[in-house]
C-alpha cells in the first residue's frame, strides 16, 4: 500500500519496474484519485505553457485557450515553458507546484519538449495535452496539431501553377515533426510535377525571423537565385522579406514568398503574406475541451487530432518576373 500510495502521488523514491507495474495495474483496474471521481468544471484550474509571449502563434493560440476556458468556467495559468533550456528537474518542480495547488491538467505548446521533460507530470496523475510539440509525444499523451503535410503540398502547388520551377524550402529546426511534413509536403509537389529541390535551395536552422534573413541572404547570394520560397513559418517569410528589401529585390516581383501559420503578423506585412493558415485560436480552444475531458475521466477516439490547414493568397506571390 505504501508503495502504491507514493506512486500515485507522485513520489520519486520508487524503482522504475516497480513504478512501471504499479501504473499497469491502476489502468487495469481503472482506479481514479479521489479528486477525479466527481468531475466539474467550474473552479478547475489548468496550466498552460507557451515558448514566448511574445510571438504572433503563441497569442493567437493563447486566446483561443483563454476564450474557451472563460466559456467553461475553467481558469488558466499561463507559463513559460523555458524551451530548449527546460531541464526534468524544472518539469518536476513545476509538477510538484501543480499538485499542491490544486491545479488539474497541462497544455503544453512548445518546438523543443522531450519525453522524459513530460513525465514528471505522467508520474503525478497530471493529464498532458501538446500542441505542435516537436517529437512524438508519450503514448498516451493526446497531442493537437494541423494538415502540416498537406499544407506544404499546397503552399507548392500555388507556387508550381504560377508558373516558379526553381523554388526554395527556408525551414525551422531540422528535427521537429511539424518542419519535416511541412518539407515533405512541399518536395512531394516538386516531385509530382517532375521538379526537385537541390540542396543549394534547402535551409533548415529555426523558427526565427533572423534565420529567415541569413536564409534569404544566402538563397539571394547564388548564382542563379530562386524564384520563389516556400517558409515553414511567417516569420521565416517576415525574414526572408527584409532580406529581400535590404537588396531591392521586389517582392513578388522578382521573388515570391509564401509563409505558414497565418498569423496577423502575415495579415498586417508589407506587402501582405501569402501563407497557409493554421486554425491556431481553434486548435487552442480544442486543446482545453480535450484536457477537460480528460480530467473528468474520458479519454479522446484518437490521441493524436489534426485540424485543417488553408492557403490564404495575398499580395506576396505572383508568375516569376
Amino acid at each position: 500500500m505504501a508503495t502504491v500510495s507514493k506512486v500515485v502521488n507522485g513520489r520519486d523514491d520508487v524503482a522504475s519496474g516497480t513504478r512501471s507495474r504499479v501504473l499497469a495495474a491502476l489502468r487495469e483496474s481503472g482506479y481514479r484519485s479521489p479528486g477525479q471521481r466527481k468531475p466539474r468544471l467550474t473552479g478547475l484550474v489548468i496550466d498552460v505553457l507557451v515558448d514566448a509571449l511574445n510571438s504572433a502563434y503563441s497569442t493567437t493560440l493563447l486566446s483561443g485557450v483563454i476564450t474557451e476556458t472563460a466559456a467553461l468556467g475553467v481558469d488558466a495559468v499561463v507559463g513559460l515553458t523555458g524551451g530548449e533550456h527546460a531541464t526534468a528537474e524544472d518539469m518536476a518542480g513545476r509538477a510538484q507546484r501543480m499538485v499542491e495547488g490544486g491545479r488539474s491538467g497541462l497544455i503544453v505548446s512548445t518546438s523543443a519538449y522531450r519525453e522524459e521533460l513530460l513525465r514528471p507530470f505522467e508520474q503525478r496523475g497530471l493529464p498532458i495535452v501538446v500542441v505542435d510539440l516537436a517529437n512524438p509525444p508519450p503514448a498516451g499523451v493526446t497531442s493537437i496539431g494541423a494538415t502540416n503535410w498537406a499544407g506544404g503540398r499546397e503552399a507548392a502547388e500555388h507556387l508550381i501553377a504560377l508558373g516558379h520551377t526553381r523554388i526554395a524550402f527556408v525551414g525551422g529546426t531540422e528535427r521537429s515533426d511539424s518542419n519535416q511534413a511541412r518539407f515533405h509536403g512541399f518536395l512531394a509537389a516538386l516531385s509530382a510535377h517532375g521538379l526537385t529541390a537541390p540542396d543549394e535551395l534547402v535551409s533548415h536552422g529555426s523558427f526565427r525571423k533572423a534565420f529567415g534573413e541569413t536564409a534569404g541572404r544566402r538563397l539571394l547570394d547564388l548564382p542563379t537565385p530562386p524564384t520563389a520560397v516556400f517558409c515553414a513559418n511567417d516569420r521565416l517569410a517576415l525574414g526572408v522579406m527584409a532580406e529581400a528589401r535590404r537588396r531591392g529585390v521586389g517582392v513578388p516581383r522578382r521573388l515570391s514568398v509564401v509563409g505558414f501559420d497565418g498569423t496577423y503578423e502575415a495579415r498586417q506585412s508589407t506587402p501582405a503574406l501569402t501563407s497557409v493558415t493554421q486554425p491556431l485560436s481553434e486548435m487552442g480552444a480544442t486543446a482545453v475541451r480535450v484536457l477537460t475531458q480528460r480530467i473528468e475521466g474520458n479519454h479522446p477516439v484518437s490521441h493524436r487530432l489534426e485540424l485543417a490547414t488553408e492557403l490564404v493568397v495575398r499580395e506576396t506571390t505572383a508568375p516569376p518576373g
